[in-house]
Parts: structure tokens; sequence; C-alpha cells
């Protein structure tokens, strides 16, 4: 039986617009696991976002959530090898990606002028026109009011700047001169942290984050690294 991937489609130069769609894709191809991606499944999402999967009738929401769901129905451990103190490190290294570095990157896209009509605004140009820009200004209204309300967007833009700068800063320590980061063989930390610093990277969006994210040579080589690996597509 196939899973189910729900997902964004390819924007912007990579897999998909989404790095937890990438995230969780990539931990599906670590594991071996035969999978289609679907494109239709946003309006019955379970929390409203994607990915979710759907395992013959088992839908589970929610990244982090899909790849404990997905090691224990088949008996996969994509930190196979690793001690426990490693372990730490690739947990804290991803809840820096996805709890702090995501938020600056979502702002990046949302709250700047210049970068909102590049990339987010775009998401609805398929809409009627007398709904269009009706549509595009509430979604973006929406998506800054859960900035304030989680805290970047309240942030100035001197602290959103030192927040990006210590969190890569962090991550690029982290991986050193590494392949990846724990050593020579990918974890499943490594699949947040590439579409993470990926989505960050990507050219239409510039910011302190993606400016952060880009002085690193090491994290520029490693998302060649791991797109070359899991995406050699779009290498």
């Amino acid at each position: 039986m196939t899973i189910t991937l729900f997902a964004y489609p390819t924007r912007f130069d990579l897999p998909s617009s989404s790095p937890f769609v990438m995230k969780t894709e990539i931990q599906l191809r670590m594991m071996g696991l035969a999978y289609r991606k679907a494109f239709d499944g946003i309006d019955r999402a379970p929390r409203g976002k994607l990915p979710y999967i759907d395992d013959g009738g088992t839908i589970v929401p929610d990244s982090t959530a899909i790849r404990r769901y997905l090691e224990g129905a088949y008996h996969r451990d994509l930190d196979a090898g690793f001690d426990e103190a490693q372990r730490a490190v690739a947990w804290t290294a991803e809840r820096l990606a996805e709890d702090n570095l995501f938020w600056l990157m979502v702002h990046a896209r949302w709250a700047i002028d210049d970068n909102f009509e590049a990339g987010p605004a775009r998401n609805f140009d398929a809409l009627p026109d007398a709904v269009r820009d009706t549509a595009r200004q509430r979604q973006r209204a929406k998506v800054i009011a859960y900035l304030d309300g989680q805290g970047t967007g309240r942030l100035s833009d001197d602290e959103r700047r030192v927040m990006a700068d210590r969190g890569y800063d962090a991550l690029s320590r982290l991986i050193g001169d590494k392949p990846f980061l724990l050593g020579d063989t990918p974890c499943g930390a490594d699949a947040s942290l590439f579409a993470q610093i990926a989505a960050a990277l990507i050219p239409p969006f510039p910011s302190h984050t993606q400016n952060a994210a880009a002085r690193h040579d090491n994290l520029v080589r490693y998302v060649d690294r791991m797109m070359a690996l899991y995406y050699p597509d779009f290498a």
C-alpha cells in the first residue's frame, strides 16, 4: 500500500514552497518507503496545514508526528547508530530551525512588502479578479497577526537580525566541516535543517534571515549536498 503525502507543489526552484513538506518527503526517502504526492488536500487537512499523510486510511498531520508514526509503523529509526547525546543535539538543532528560524523566514516572506508581492501574493493569482486582492490581503493580515501572537512580529528589525545571526551561526558551528549534522551519515534532523536553510536561501526574498544563512559557506554547501542526495532533479 502506497502512502499519500499531501503537499504544496514546487515553487521558487524548490521541491515545495513548504519546508515541512520537504522535511517529510526526505524522511520518507530516508526510510525507503513508497509514496505518492497529492496537491488537492489543503481543504481536508486535519489542522488546516500541510503536510499530512494518508497511510491506508490512517491520517497523520504535522511533520514531527508523521515521522514518529512512520518510524513506529514501519520499524524504522532515522537516528540509528547515533548515541543519546547525538540524538539530543539533533533534536535541539531541529527545534532551533523549526521553532525559531522558520518564523524569521515567514516574516521575511509575508511582512516585507516586496517579498510578499514576489512570493506569497502569487498564491492567489488563479482566483477571479473580483476576489483576488481581498483574499491576498486577508491571508496576509492573518499571517502577520499570527507572527505577532507568536512573537517574531513584535520584534524590531535589529532584534530579528540578531536572532537570525545567532541562529545560523549556531547551525554553522554544529555542522562544522562534517557532511551532515552528526557526521558522515544523515540523521532525521538533517531533513528539517536542509529544508529550513534552503527556504531561507532562495533568491526572491532578500532579508536579514537570508543574509545570515548565506554568509556561512558550509551551510550553502550543506544545502547543495542534501539537494543532490535527495532531490537530484533540483541539484
